[in-house]
């Protein structure tokens, strides 16, 4: 009986392929819209942490609070830093805004003011030559390594290396070597300010620091032994340089990996509300299948009643109807989770990023869609159920 139920509701969908088209089309949207928007989302979250954790600025920032005090930070606050034992490692920040002069060609730059290689701020991996070096620190030298950014706006061509640029720094140009050409993390900062900040330079703090007239640090990046106690030991050493300065309160530090967890709350909670307003589409597709299953039931009225007539039950009816609604709710949520992947994945492949598929997120959306179409199938399902034969033959058409 559930098998002859079953082939009767596609043998009705298939008599009229348009209508059925458009209703399937419906959900096919909706679903799509969820899917899509939930990808958005993890691809969001995904992205920007790589960027955070490629900008590898360790567990937490030290930095001067500027409402509390004009003291700076400096390198006997670097040595304290370092001295901690729960210091795994601690890496001065200077930055600097400025202009880079090559090939009588200028264009905006950010400055960085490096570590040696292995204990810098940002994550560059060596394209071409070197990274910065101890002694290019110790003897604060006039080199630097460029983005490959860099590279390809001044020369069209990546390798550069044993090049000069200018750079202004202090009020006055300063020439810099080229040692080496690096990609670095970032690429999502770039992009956003590619227009105002096209490219980056790094080179030993010290060197910075000695054209800049500066001995001090805008930031200390520090990275904990044990990433359990972040909280508290960012506590203890603000206390410690705020100490070193004789004062009760002026310098603050940041948890990094806090800020990125408050950051992934945000991304979910966004992503939750946008899918929310997406699957509203699935209620509307939903009153779609609701009319077009009454608009079925008033044009097979006769057949409903020729079937109860030669002893086809109620349940019979209600089941076949059902049927007809969990079938094209189910038809639209696989093709709308199809779409919606393949809409993910081509966006994600024009912009080279991985794409990331939200599995639960779809499967939520499949089973919403389901369930949707069967509860707005019952009310026409019901109608054909209750038909009387004798009145359901009177029909005529």
């Amino acid at each position: 009986m559930f098998w002859d139920s079953l082939i009767c509701s596609f043998r009705n969908l298939g008599r009229k392929k348009f209508r059925s088209f458009l209703t399937i089309s419906g959900i096919s949207v909706g679903v799509a819209s969820v899917v899509l928007i939930g990808s958005i989302g993890e691809i969001g979250k995904n992205t920007i942490n790589q960027e955070l954790q490629s900008l590898g600025l360790g567990s937490i920032t030290v930095s001067a609070d500027r409402k509390f005090t004009s003291q700076k930070m400096t390198e006997e606050d670097l040595t304290l830093i370092r001295e901690n034992p729960n210091v795994k490692s601690a890496t001065p920040i200077v930055m600097d805004y400025s202009n880079v002069r090559m090939r009588g060609l200028v264009a905006n730059s950010v400055l960085w003011g490096t570590d040696r290689g292995e204990n810098q701020i940002i994550s560059l991996t060596p394209q071409y030559g070197r990274l910065l070096t101890q002694a290019d620190v110790s003897s604060a030298a006039e080199v630097c390594v460029v983005d490959s950014n860099v590279a390809n706006l001044f020369y069209k061509r990546e390798n550069i290396v044993g090049k000069f640029l200018d750079a202004m720094i202090g009020g006055s140009y300063v020439r810099l070597k080229i040692v080496g050409v690096a990609s670095s993390g970032g690429n999502l900062l770039q992009s956003m300010v590619g227009d105002v900040i096209p490219s980056f330079i790094y080179l030993p703090y010290t060197t910075l620091q000695r054209y800049a007239g500066e001995a001090s640090f805008d930031q200390i990046a520090v990275t904990m032994v044990d990433s359990k106690n972040v909280e508290a030991m960012s506590e203890q050493i603000a206390a410690a340089i705020n100490r070193q300065h004789n004062i009760s309160r002026g310098f603050k530090a940041d948890n990094i990996s806090r800020q990125k967890e408050t950051l992934d709350r945000v991304l979910g909670i966004i992503t939750v509300v946008l899918s929310a307003i997406a699957a509203v589409s699935l209620v509307v597709a939903g009153l779609g299948i609701m009319t077009v299953m009454i608009v079925s039931v008033n044009e097979r009225t006769r057949e409903i009643g020729i079937k109860k007539s030669i002893g086809a039950t109620q349940s019979t009816i209600l089941v076949e109807f059902l049927i007809e609604a969990f079938t094209i709710s189910l038809m639209g949520s696989m093709i709308g989770v199809i779409v919606g992947v393949l809409l993910t994945a081509a966006g994600c492949l024009a912009i080279s990023i991985p794409a990331l598929i939200n599995f639960r997120l779809i499967g939520i959306s499949i089973g919403i869609s389901v369930v949707v179409g069967i509860v707005f199938g019952v009310y026409p399902a019901m109608m054909a159920a209750r038909l009387h034969p004798v009145n359901a033959l009177r029909i005529e058409y």
